[in-house]
């Protein structure tokens, strides 16, 4: 386990040291606040649950954003309760906004993942793999800002793979069984 914690503060020792730039930190900073709370997800997958043809992208998002909150908020961010990097080593320097609460794994990692895996298989191509890049980025932030070990948003990812992965898998059941009974 020491080695794991050693690799992660010498990855973010490495971007802190050799990939922030001054002009570059008011970008990371503005796109990690789409993560912020889930809440430009949450609001998202509520107005695609408006329109009828978006309405079955957002409600299964909904279900996979809500098991991805209650495994990573609910469940492992009290039970592992790791310290975040700013506290483990005073070389790290955090920007923005500096959160409190536990470290592992990444909220924002989870919520963004966990509905844009999903937008990228209901939705159109070119909005799926939009929303996966803003997930993407969003991810990358919380590296570059030094808010969360790499082990931590790799988590985050693994969680919202394992939700998005789950629920679909559910949704895909269910739409099956629908043609089978209206086959009959």
């Amino acid at each position: 386990m020491e080695f794991i914690q050693q690799l992660d503060l010498s990855i973010l020792l490495f971007i802190q040291e050799h990939l922030r730039f001054a002009w570059m930190n008011g970008f990371w900073e503005f796109i990690t606040h789409f993560g912020d709370g889930g809440i430009f997800w949450i609001v998202l997958t509520l107005a695609l649950m408006i329109p009828k043809r978006t309405r079955k992208a957002g409600i299964v998002a909904a279900c996979s954003l809500l098991l991805g909150f209650l495994i990573t908020n609910v469940t492992l961010k009290p039970l592992v309760d790791r310290v975040r990097p700013y506290n483990y080593s005073d070389v790290i320097i955090p920007l923005g906004r500096i959160p409190v609460e536990s470290s592992f794994p990444s909220g924002h990692t989870c919520a963004s993942f966990a509905c844009a895996l999903i937008y990228v298989r209901m939705l159109p191509k070119k909005c799926g793999i939009s929303l996966l890049v803003l997930a993407v980025l969003i991810s990358l932030s919380r590296l570059y800002l030094c808010v969360h070990f790499p082990t931590d948003v790799l988590g985050g990812f693994l969680v919202a793979l394992f939700s998005s992965m789950l629920v679909y898998g559910c949704y895909q059941q269910m739409e099956q069984r629908k043609k089978k009974e209206g086959g009959r």
